[in-house]
């Protein structure tokens, strides 16, 4: 169970992050790393694509990082680490949200030599969002260090203001450039610092810090899992479902309303118990009941 301390609490309002050394169990991040090549080999477990599937073998550079997006609905080893209460009682609590719903994951795979991430801020992509707000929990599967391309974070950076969408996201020239000249524009020196845990440790960060990954330099992949949540309580805003990563996820809006159906952005957490119903059986292998 992750619980945090207030003191975790008060760096998180300060820093617009949180590392953490552990948590997951490193045997359940073991558990989660040995589906990756499966997966990007398009060997999804419950029949079903993922929503992005950026990296596939055959097709793209072995030395891009490898992404898949919403990869819980793939494979339910996956979802079992992606869609875990605690994550999203921990991302409501840092957020000061009644609950948390998950907007989307990120199964990433930085093998050796594989390139860099932009530096980029995740709200910038939520226009399509009501409160336009994240909160993510990132967790290491393989231990990270400094070179091997783990996540940077620029602290305090989501007290900088609302700047566009990155250039680049893949693979960029100079990952830090959107960064540094948002930076420049208020007249701030960028702090940046490396997420360095073992396997099973990770970070929480806020929607608007500004973060990214540089190339992965060491001899071992990088592996994380990251559950992008939103709060309970958001909705689509229907004028603008196609912007950002609205193309992709405006799919899932109803024709006759704005509210967000858990079947595709699952809750995990509220305040008075309103986890979505069928993750847990799901996660479990067991049969859907069908009302």
């Amino acid at each position: 169970m992750i619980d945090l301390s207030s003191s975790q609490l008060e760096s998180f309002e300060r820093d617009g992050f949180l590392i953490v050394p552990r948590l997951i169990d490193p045997a359940e991040a073991d558990r989660a790393a040995a589906r990756y090549e499966g997966l990007f080999r398009g060997e999804f477990e419950t029949g079903i694509e993922p929503d992005e599937w950026n990296w596939r073998e055959g097709r793209d550079p072995p030395d891009r990082t490898r992404q898949i997006c919403n990869g819980w609905k793939a494979d339910r080893a996956i979802a079992g680490v992606g869609l875990r209460e605690d994550i999203g009682r921990a991302c409501a609590l840092l957020a000061g949200w009644p609950g948390a719903r998950v907007q989307v994951d990120n199964v990433l795979w930085k093998p050796p030599g594989a390139k860099s991430l932009g530096f980029h801020q995740d709200c910038s992509y939520l226009e399509w969002l009501n409160p336009r707000e994240m909160l993510s929990c990132w967790i290491a599967l393989d231990d990270t260090t400094a070179e091997g391309g783990t996540m940077e974070l620029a602290r305090g950076s989501h007290r900088w203001g609302d700047f566009p969408m990155a250039e680049q996201f893949h693979a960029p020239e100079d990952y830090r450039k959107g960064m540094r000249e948002a930076a420049a524009a208020i007249g701030v020196e960028p702090e940046i610092v490396p997420v360095v845990v073992p396997k099973g440790g990770g970070s929480f960060h806020h929607g608007w810090t500004w973060h990214g990954s540089g190339p992965n330099r060491g001899d071992r992949p990088r592996r994380a899992l990251v559950t992008h949540c939103i709060s309970s309580a958001a909705r689509f805003v229907p004028g603008r479902i196609g912007q950002g990563t609205g193309r992709w996820y405006g799919k899932y809006m109803r024709h006759d309303s704005d509210v967000m159906d858990d079947n595709y952005f699952p809750i995990l957490w509220t305040k008075d118990s309103g986890r979505s119903a069928w993750i847990d059986a799901y996660v479990r292998r067991e049969p859907a009941t069908i009302r």
